[in-house]
């Protein structure tokens, strides 16, 4: 079984453009949210699905610098952006991760890939039950979903977004959210505005030595400094279809 992480990732962004590519300490934003992904021990291989537009030349670069592979495909249908670069590497599953996550946690990711595959699963999700701070986001799911997502989608909104067809279809695919026991949500790691970006930077101040650390350590400074939180906590996520 072919398990492939597509982790997206474009120069442009409404509200904060080029932060992919910001450094955090020794290495950009992409590099951090790479190297994570390549820590997932389930992963067959990692790729980067990025435009064809000539700004995100850097993405590319990004990419090749840390040894993984790069698709290019559509800057605004991003759902066909994962379904060429998956057709085109044979996924049998594909882990959906963003490049605004550099504190994607790759333990946490493994046991949703692990709660998909052991449940026989069309769909998985650790964002899907809104137990986990945003930014932890993982999704799994068959290339057959996906695909029949590619062929049925009709709306703006499950082009921009590759999974709302999934998992607003449960009368037709297989579900299950992947659940935290206690509730986090009230947590943002997730990188989309200046002050998602002061958080994170704040946070790899604290905690980044070079290798990668865990959700359990941002979770502890921030309970011992619960200032941090407040930093980004009237963003609000933008909706789907916004």
């Amino acid at each position: 079984m072919n398990i492939t992480a597509i982790i997206q990732a474009r120069m442009g962004s409404t509200r904060l453009p080029g932060k992919v590519m910001n450094k955090l300490g020794d290495q950009t934003v992409l590099g951090h949210v790479i190297n994570r992904v390549l820590a997932i021990p389930t992963l067959n291989q990692v790729i980067v699905a990025t435009t064809t537009e000539t700004e995100d030349d850097h993405i590319c670069q990004e990419a090749s610098h840390y040894g993984v592979n790069y698709f290019r495909g559509s800057r605004a249908n991003v759902l066909s952006r994962y379904y060429e670069a998956a057709k085109e590497v044979k996924a049998d599953v594909v882990v959906r991760i963003t490049s605004d996550c550099p504190l994607l946690d790759p333990l946490i990711s493994n046991k949703v890939i692990t709660h998909f595959l052991d449940n026989d699963l069309d769909y998985s999700s650790s964002g899907l039950s809104g137990t986990f701070a945003r930014g932890l986001d993982t999704e799994v799911f068959t290339f057959d979903a996906l695909s029949r997502s590619y062929f049925h989608a009709t709306k703006e909104y499950e082009y921009e977004h590759v999974t709302p067809y999934i998992y607003q279809h449960p009368d037709l695919f297989h579900i299950h959210a992947y659940s935290s026991s206690t509730d986090f949500s009230r947590y943002r790691l997730t990188l989309d505005t200046p002050e998602d970006w002061e958080l994170i930077s704040r946070i790899y101040g604290e905690l980044y030595t070079g290798n990668i650390f865990h959700w359990n350590e941002i979770l502890s400074l921030l309970e011992r400094q619960p200032e941090l939180a407040l930093i980004n906590a009237e963003v609000k996520q933008k909706k789907l279809g916004e």
